[in-house]
């Protein structure tokens, strides 16, 4: 580890501990540092054995409702699934029952969802990342956010005021987000900002000057991801090409190094070979309509869990379905299959009579009407991880549990 990476942490850890609460630090230690160290090594030794698989995290998208409607997203539009609050708390204890403590919520909005709160508090001893586009985030909320402690929301920014305007399909959406996102610092959340990177918002948001803006506003850390043209209106034109790929995989290597903030990606682990958490197992995702499905854009599934849930963990240790989901997708390539391969993946889904999970009731014929485009595969070309800090890491909790031989 280089003096530079060694002062680059220790300023960053400084920053998170001088504006968080004692409570909220201790939350994050305890529910998510110690409880995901302890669940990994469970998951890792459940795989190596070929015990009975249970996923380490579980993504719970708990409504379709949203109060945006953005281009390129596979959330119905005007969709009303949701899952009950018995589910949702019927989810959260299988999976504890089984060490994992840790939690995406999703949406639509997850802001939306009657009930969310209560939730929350009742299982105070889990960690819950909320993906949020944050512009119903008031004081209010934020405070009840602090009281609770266990829950860091990741604020989506998909560009700056005329890009979030543009791809958010409403007005003053970048101000609303960011007025959110303020709410957040006041309380001294611990908070993270994420970003869907295509053409559209390459320039803005790849950059070293949207990584300080971010810190400047307090977020701890910033997660990006790659655009999926997925959806009823998809925008294949705003998907990266394979040189911008490799250019952004650049990027995020060299940026770690000193960067004000944590920055988060999961498609590449620490020597730089493509990753797919759900091919690994690492993480599967709950539908609001209850579907157990592969991965959130993946919207189509057998099984559904049942009034309370309480089958979960019958269905993924019992699932030939997603086993072999599972297995087709990691023979097929490293990377994301739903952009390398979608016609593969959609026979795959076909052959074993999924059912589409969505409001919409067209997921088979988007996914048909789907072009190939570049996935962040680079066999072949591969940058290992420059950062020893994240190389660390990401061979802890990213190195690939078998999925890939």
């Amino acid at each position: 580890m280089t003096t530079k990476e060694i002062t680059t942490l220790s300023k960053n850890l400084w920053r998170i501990a001088r504006n968080s609460t004692p409570k909220g630090l201790w939350k994050i230690l305890y529910n998510f540092c110690w409880r995901n160290y302890r669940n990994m090594a469970d998951f890792e030794r459940r795989q190596a054995k070929g015990e009975p698989f249970f996923p380490a995290f579980v993504m719970i998208s708990v409504t379709e409702k949203c109060n945006l409607c953005c281009s390129g997203c596979w959330v119905s539009a005007n969709g009303r699934k949701q899952l009950s609050v018995e589910q949702l708390n019927g989810i959260i204890e299988q999976s504890k029952a089984q060490g994992s403590y840790f939690f995406g919520i999703l949406g639509g909005e997850p802001l939306m969802y009657k009930g969310l709160w209560d939730v929350l508090e009742r299982h105070s001893d889990c960690y819950f990342q909320l993906f949020t586009n944050a512009t119903l985030i008031t004081d209010d909320i934020a405070e009840r956010m602090r009281r609770l402690g266990n829950i860091t929301p990741l604020i989506s920014i998909e560009g700056l005021k005329e890009e979030s305007d543009a791809r958010r399909g409403k007005d003053n959406v970048y101000e609303r987000t960011l007025a959110g996102l303020r709410a957040c610092r006041k309380a001294k959340l611990i908070f993270g900002v994420s970003a869907s990177i295509g053409r559209s918002n390459y320039d803005e948001l790849v950059s070293r000057k949207h990584i300080e803006d971010m810190a400047r506003e307090g977020a701890a850390y910033l997660w990006y991801y790659i655009y999926r043209p997925v959806g009823k209106n998809p925008i294949t034109e705003n998907a990266l090409s394979k040189e911008q790929i490799r250019s952004f995989r650049v990027f995020l290597n060299e940026q770690r190094v000193d960067a004000p903030l944590f920055i988060i990606d999961t498609y590449w682990d620490d020597k730089g070979r493509a990753m797919c958490p759900a091919a690994t197992g690492m993480s599967h995702h709950i539908s609001p309509a209850g579907a157990v499905e592969f991965c959130p854009p993946l919207q189509m599934a057998k099984e559904f869990i049942n009034a309370d849930a309480s089958n979960l963990t019958d269905i993924f240790h019992n699932s030939e379905f997603l086993a072999s989901l599972r297995k087709m997708t990691a023979e097929t390539s490293r990377g994301c299959i739903l952009l390398e391969n979608p016609q593969k993946m959609l026979q795959f889904l076909q052959e074993w009579n999924a059912i589409d999970s969505t409001s919409r009731g067209t997921v088979a014929e988007e996914y048909a009407a789907m072009r190939v485009v570049a996935g962040h595969d680079m066999q072949g070309e591969e940058i290992e991880e420059k950062s020893s800090i994240y190389r660390m890491l990401k061979k802890r909790y990213f190195f690939g549990f078998g999925a890939y031989g």
